[in-house]
């Protein structure tokens, strides 16, 4: 297998894929960073790297157009937050208002939910 954490990019091996991949993080969710607009859940994985789900539903966000530039954030945010992250699956969901915020506070918000995750997740680790 491909090393998916030798650089920042952002490979197959770093997304889930299928259905499965996302059902198991809905239902064995052991750490959440939450706002009002955005929701992050996650699991450990067996892998050595996270991956990443995106749930950016039109009933939230009704434009294409900003759908598809919250997955573009979500991503590129995910892509240099990486190697800060422990081994999760995680799903970003979006909420209502998120279309409302413009690339730079979605980013800042993102960034803020991925330290809060990282942080979470070690202290569920260190917990028995």
């Amino acid at each position: 297998m491909q090393q998916a954490r030798s650089d920042f990019g952002f490979a197959k091996a770093l997304r889930l894929l299928n259905a499965a991949q996302y059902r198991q993080v809905f239902n064995e969710t052991l750490v959440r960073s939450a706002h009002p607009h955005l929701l992050i859940l996650a699991r450990p994985n067996a892998l050595e790297h996270p991956r990443l789900g995106l749930v950016i539903s039109k009933k939230h966000v009704r434009k294409a157009t900003d759908r598809n530039q919250i997955k573009r954030i979500s991503r590129e945010t995910f892509r240099l937050q990486q190697h800060q992250l422990p081994a999760l699956d995680t799903v970003v969901l979006a909420r209502p208002g998120v279309a409302n915020l413009d690339k730079a506070a979605l980013a800042k918000l993102l960034n803020k939910l991925w330290c809060k995750l990282a942080k979470r997740a070690h202290q569920a680790q260190q917990t028995p």
